[in-house]
């Protein structure tokens, strides 16, 4: 829902319409659903394995076929919304979810994890702009900074359940990396995305610019000082993303009526 979300408020920022704005809601809530039901469809017996209590497969609520099929439709869906937009932005959004879905599998316990955030994240404003009339080439800032928050939030997400991970058998780059190191490159993934969403965009107030970055790393330091300290539990570094990522989408939606 957040990422949908953050998708439609970028439609309405760089003008898409009411009608344009749908398109892209429904198109990009599809992608949503078919990853997060893939990825807890595909992960099923690791999860039962690990005895993941906050997993429905694992608890009995939803059975792995019914997840499965659920997965599928979504993802065959995401076709023709995505198209509702263009062919160009269309075929962007199709590319991203398929990003998405090789996360999943096969490559989300290989050293290349961060890939698929990296291309899916960056090409989802890609897939807002290019439905524009006249098709415009996405700016680069965008794009790059999509790419840098999705990483980011790549490493932070992963934070909490490495050892889980681990012994369902996962080995991603962060789990390579191992809690410190991963820290800090989510951290600076994240405070990349601020930068280049503070700096390179045209009209946003001077004051904003300087007062958003003073926030962010100050949120990732007290995420970090918070964990260290056993503070806000083992969600300490995920509830630090969500501040920065605030943060980053505010900057996001502010810089895309550069666009218009």
């Amino acid at each position: 829902m957040a990422v949908t979300t953050v998708a439609c408020l970028l439609a309405i920022a760089v003008g898409r319409g009411a009608a344009g704005t749908v398109a892209v809601g429904v198109a990009v809530l599809a992608g949503q659903l078919s990853i997060g039901w893939s990825n807890d469809w595909l992960d099923a017996a690791g999860d039962a394995a690990s005895r993941r209590r906050d997993k429905p497969t694992v608890t009995g609520a939803v059975p792995v076929r019914t997840l499965a099929v659920a997965a599928l439709v979504a993802g065959v869906a995401v076709v023709p919304l995505s198209l509702l937009s263009g062919l160009a932005a269309g075929l962007v959004h199709i590319t991203a979810v398929a990003s998405a879905w090789l996360y999943n599998w096969p490559l989300k316990a290989t050293v290349v994890s961060v890939l698929p955030y990296l291309v899916s994240f960056g090409l989802l404003p890609a897939f807002v702009v290019l439905g524009l009339a006249g098709t415009p080439v996405p700016p680069w800032w965008l794009c790059t900074a999509g790419a840098l928050l999705g990483g980011g939030a790549h490493f932070f997400n992963t934070l909490p359940d490495l050892a889980a991970d681990r012994a369902a058998g996962i080995r991603g780059l962060p789990h390579r990396l191992g809690p410190t190191a991963a820290w800090l490159v989510g951290s600076a993934m994240l405070l990349g995305a601020s930068v280049v969403l503070a700096v390179a965009p045209t009209g946003l107030p001077a004051a904003f610019r300087y007062a958003a970055l003073a926030v962010a790393a100050l949120a990732l330091v007290a995420g970090r000082v918070a964990g260290r300290l056993g503070w806000l539990g083992r969600q300490a570094a995920f509830r630090t993303v969500l501040v920065v990522a605030i943060i980053d989408v505010t900057l996001l939606v502010m810089a895309g009526t550069a666009i218009r």
